[in-house]
């Protein structure tokens, strides 16, 4: 098949994917969906356009995608980095479980993802926020994302919320395009070339830890992760969705999560829910852990717990 009849097929899909989306929201909803796009045009090639869906994509083609991102990347940024699909491992659950007695709310956890995952830094944008809790709450509505004092303080606790990475996840479920899934190994993932950027992930997650990108992301070159991975902390483009991805750029080659090596306190454990000798299931197992929003029916792969 040639190169133009490639091309052919890939867009003929998208366009039957898109217009499926546009049959199931209406007229109105798609429009809106369709705002962002119009945000990518002068900056979105034709390779991008109509690219194939992840899933759809040979070794060959997901090759040349990776090859053209990192181009783009040098020309946008001018950084040379590396963009690998890296891809589950078999017999391999992730989870995270975090203890909110040793939690100490520095921020450091956000800091580390903040870097690891290219992120904005005009906004400094971070795939997690930590809440600072009265202490004997679990109330949100009086938690503080934005304190600027000195931490611990008296009588409060802290709470670090990102991805839950659910094994229901309503933000699946309500993409139009399905850029989002779940992988086997656990994590819930974007493909932000298929992302539309509607935001109905966004506005389905009870858990708010999903990012919408309202513009091209600013990272200076020297400042750049150059260790990427599609589905992970590669350049966003602008108008699409994203959230953590437990690095699993990181963590699908044997190593933890930026957040994780980041905590002063040891507060973060990660492992693999399979393994029963792993430090996480010793965690489930010994701890008296809870989940956030049990009774949304989510199904997180996200634990916290106390010592005591």
């Amino acid at each position: 098949m040639s190169d133009s009849e490639t091309k052919e097929t890939a867009g003929i899909s998208r366009r039957t994917m898109l217009k499926a989306g546009g049959a199931t929201l209406g007229a109105a909803a798609f429009a809106r969906a369709f705002a962002p796009l119009t945000e990518w045009k002068p900056t979105t090639s034709v390779d991008d356009f109509l690219q194939k869906h992840y899933k759809e994509m040979s070794k060959t083609d997901m090759d040349s995608v990776l090859r053209r991102l990192e181009v783009e990347t040098k020309e946008n940024y001018g950084a040379d980095v590396s963009i690998e699909d890296v891809k589950p491992l078999d017999g391999v659950k992730f989870g995270y479980a975090l203890n909110l007695s040793a939690c100490i709310g520095c921020r450091k956890c956000a800091d580390a993802c903040h870097k690891e995952n290219n992120h904005d830094r005009a906004t400094n944008n971070s795939y997690i926020r930590v809440f600072e809790m009265e202490q004997g709450s679990i109330n949100f509505e009086h938690g503080n994302a934005t304190y600027d004092h000195e931490v611990p303080a008296d009588g409060k606790y802290y709470m670090p919320v990102q991805c839950q990475q659910c094994d229901n996840p309503p933000c699946v479920k309500v993409c139009p395009v399905e850029a989002t899934w779940k992988e086997k190994d656990g994590i819930v993932v974007v493909d932000y070339d298929w992302c539309i950027g509607c935001r109905y992930c966004e506005a389905a997650c009870p858990y708010h830890a999903r990012r919408f990108n309202w513009k091209k992301p600013e990272v200076p070159a020297e400042e750049i992760n150059p260790v990427q991975a599609y589905l992970a902390n590669r350049m966003r483009p602008q108008g699409t969705m994203e959230k953590c991805h437990f690095c699993l750029h990181r963590t699908r080659k044997g190593r933890m999560p930026a957040c994780l090596e980041a905590c002063p306190t040891g507060a973060r454990v990660f492992g693999n829910l399979l393994d029963p000798e792993s430090e996480i299931r010793w965690v489930l197992a010994n701890k008296r852990v809870f989940v956030l929003k049990e009774d949304v029916g989510t199904v997180p792969s996200f634990f916290y717990f106390f010592d005591q």
